[in-house]
């Protein structure tokens, strides 16, 4: 049945506290000011939010990506800056470490990551490589004990904070026998000679989130940097993305869920003809249709979430993590858009948080792979011989 126990649903009311008493109050004015808060990252650290994956060795709880979720929800409840945070922390920036690194580079990296105390990032997508991740362009040549790396990412999240201390990039390695690229992780020490976080991007939303475009010009690395087996960097990778896309799902069921909340209120006490809104169909049944969305999309995206956990076989978890990506985010859009309707002229003023949600809900169809991937995922998993 894929039901929360009540392990999760105490956690679940932790965070909403910490969520309510230390990010609600600012993330209008966080928003306006294009601020990244690292006093609250840092507070979401000893509060152990990094650490819901990571194993007890390494100061994590071992609790699974079904807690993550519940955190990533939660605090994309009050703000989905803060939301994504949290998911590329740990789904991007923490699992590739986790899953491929050597026994060296977990004891190196991990402490700090799972504590907060630090951030790492994850870089695929460059200017000409985005859904055709396979396009890579960035090139790592081996010389001597070094890789030597040349090219670009963009829109890398947690790239460029003072809290980031590595970001985990693909690069072309080599050349297949068939001619195909080999294509290797390698983890980058931030401030390292050459590695250039270019200035933060202007973006539609995510406005208190860390974004940044990155250039590599003739960056060295020392050749134990490679991060799991040479060559396999980009099926690594497309492992990532599907716990990534279950967790981006359990932030649009946060965005969800908050323009329930916001509207429930409005509907009840806006009046018009004499009678509050909520008492026109017009307006009810939108707010009974969010409602529907906001449960068929945690039920999508905590069942993928389960699966993940209790070892289902990858095709499986690829399948439910497509399934929930896509519905979920969608309905985000959706969601938003609704929530303004419903307020009117009010719901254009930034006075009101659907303003704000109704700016970060897009990227949610873009960012880990757009609705348009997540189709051809399901596609394919359905037997249909589809192209990309």
């Amino acid at each position: 049945m894929f039901e929360l126990s009540a392990d999760h649903e105490e956690f679940r009311a932790v965070v909403r506290d910490f969520a309510r008493e230390r990010i609600a109050p600012h993330a209008a004015e966080w928003d306006r000011k294009h601020e990244f808060p690292v006093g609250v990252v840092r507070a979401m650290g000893e509060l152990g939010l990094f650490g819901l994956t990571a194993p007890e060795e390494y100061g994590g709880a071992g609790a699974g990506l079904t807690s993550l979720c519940v955190a990533i929800e939660e605090l994309g409840r009050v703000d989905q800056s803060m939301g994504i945070t949290l998911e590329a922390a740990v789904g991007l920036g923490i699992t590739p470490i986790l899953a491929y690194g050597t026994d060296e580079q977990k004891a190196r990296w991990l402490p700090d990551l799972v504590a907060g105390r630090a951030l790492a990032a994850f870089g695929l997508t460059e200017p000409g490589a985005g859904s055709d991740a396979g396009a890579t362009a960035t090139r790592a040549v081996l010389d001597g004990d070094e890789w030597v790396i040349d090219g670009a990412k963009q829109f890398i999240t947690n790239s460029g904070s003072e809290l980031t201390t590595c970001v985990t990039i693909t690069a072309r390695t080599g050349e297949r026998p068939d001619g195909s690229a080999e294509i290797s992780a390698i983890i980058v020490p931030a401030g390292t000679p050459g590695f250039i976080v270019e200035p933060a991007y202007d973006k539609l939303g995510w406005h208190a989130s860390d974004t940044h475009p990155l250039t590599f010009d003739g960056a060295r690395v020392p050749a134990d940097h490679l991060l799991g087996v040479r060559g396999q960097g980009f099926s690594q990778f497309l492992a990532t993305l599907d716990d990534g896309r279950i967790a981006i799902a359990a932030l649009a069921v946060g965005c969800i869920q908050a323009m329930l909340d916001a509207s429930l209120p409005y509907a009840h006490e806006r009046t018009s003809f004499g009678v509050p809104i909520g008492a026109k169909q017009a307006v009810a049944f939108q707010l009974a249709d969010l409602h529907v969305m906001a449960q068929a999309a945690r039920l999508l995206t905590y069942r993928a979430a389960a699966l993940r956990d209790a070892g289902a076989p990858a095709e499986q978890v690829k399948q439910a993590a497509a399934a929930a990506k896509l519905y979920a985010t969608e309905s985000a859009v959706t969601a938003t858009r609704v929530a303004t309707q419903v307020h009117g002229g009010y719901g254009f003023m930034e006075e009101y948080p659907v303003t704000r949600f109704y700016r970060d809900a897009k990227i949610l169809e873009i960012g880990e792979g757009t609705s348009e991937i997540q189709r051809l995922v399901l596609a394919r998993g359905l037997g249909l011989p589809v192209q990309a």
